[in-house]
């Protein structure tokens, strides 16, 4: 069986194994928000090779504050109790900064998908990941 790239990671660079409950939601979120933006880039890159900047205007539309709270808003449906909660403690924890041309609802909801995202991979359930992030964006209509 093959390793995960968080397994990979830890192994390579003798990270401990951490309790994940011992984690902030915002440390959570900002784990998260680097996978959401890999897995976004990953989508946009495998549909053509084309210019760079055409390529970040694709990934910035997706991975902005805005829509990733309506996201969030389209998987609540989908998310299972432990899931839920971790969104909610995400979305309800207070940043020190937030993001520009963003309300604070959508800066909220965003961080709380952000965090969910994280904790899926910390757990590795990659595949629940790319199965949430694959309905949303189903849900939402938007063809990356």
């Amino acid at each position: 069986m093959e390793k995960s790239i968080n397994s990979y990671i830890k192994e390579q660079f003798n990270l401990k194994e951490v309790d994940i409950r011992t984690y902030s939601p915002l440390a959570l979120a900002y784990i998260g928000d680097g996978v959401f933006d890999l897995i976004i880039r990953t989508i946009v890159v495998g549909r053509g090779n084309t210019r760079a900047n055409k390529l970040h205007c694709r990934t910035s539309h997706i991975v902005k504050a805005h829509t990733q709270a309506m996201l969030a808003e389209k998987l609540l449906p989908y998310l299972t109790e432990e899931e839920n909660s971790v969104y909610r403690r995400g979305r309800n924890a207070h940043s020190p900064t937030m993001a520009k041309n963003a309300t604070v609802a959508d800066y909220r909801k965003a961080t709380g998908l952000e965090a969910l995202v994280g904790y899926l991979y910390l757990t590795e359930q990659f595949e629940r990941i790319l199965f949430l992030v694959k309905e949303g964006l189903e849900e939402l209509g938007e063809n990356i």
